[in-house]
């Protein structure tokens, strides 16, 4: 009997440890959230070059001249660049303009939908098209714009990261503007 006392003493030592041991607060779940990226608002200024052609940058990018009047704007916060490339036009308007549509429509394995904005400046003699890629294609955005005579530009942004889309969106758009405004300042020198 003194045996089975025991037993039962210990047992309730233990189940009574057991409760008051795992009294705690009562687990919440952590409400959802989302990555919140903010970026410098841009500032443009005019990049003015030996090359025959002009146009704004943001001031919080970095531009390097690679060959042939062809450009890197780079984006090191957002590991992101925009290439730009220069030919001029000399009767090859028609294979340029397919190149530039062939290099756009090679995202379209990857691609969700692909937008074409058509920008015309009859003033300033810019024509071209701008391209917004949806999904997760290695590039966002590209443009090319042409006078039709002397000069032909192609712009694309890269991102150094794998393509997903919903991750790199903030960046993307943040630099699709600035590709929208290089465009859109594009002047000829001659």
């Amino acid at each position: 009997m003194v045996n089975r006392f025991k037993y039962i003493t210990g047992g309730i030592l233990v189940l009574g440890g057991i409760l008051f041991g795992s009294c705690k607060d009562d687990v919440l779940p952590k409400p959802s959230s989302q990555l919140r990226l903010e970026y410098p608002a841009p500032s443009y200024a005019n990049f003015d070059n030996h090359c025959p052609f002009t146009f704004t940058m943001n001031e919080n990018a970095i531009i390097k001249e690679d060959k042939d009047c062809g450009f890197s704007i780079t984006y090191p916060k957002m590991k992101a660049t925009i290439y730009l490339t220069y030919k001029p036009v000399s009767g090859n308007i028609e294979k340029l303009l397919r190149d530039a549509q062939k290099l756009t429509y090679e995202h379209v394995i990857k691609a969700d939908d692909i937008l074409e904005q058509p920008y015309i400046n009859a003033e300033k003699k810019v024509y071209g098209m701008f391209y917004q890629v949806s999904g997760n294609a290695a590039t966002n955005a590209q443009f090319y714009a042409t006078d039709s005579v002397h000069h032909f530009i192609t712009g694309s942004v890269y991102f150094y990261a794998k393509p997903n889309f919903d991750s790199i969106m903030p960046a993307a758009n943040y630099i699709k503007n600035d590709m929208k405004a290089l465009m859109e300042t594009l002047k000829w020198k001659k």
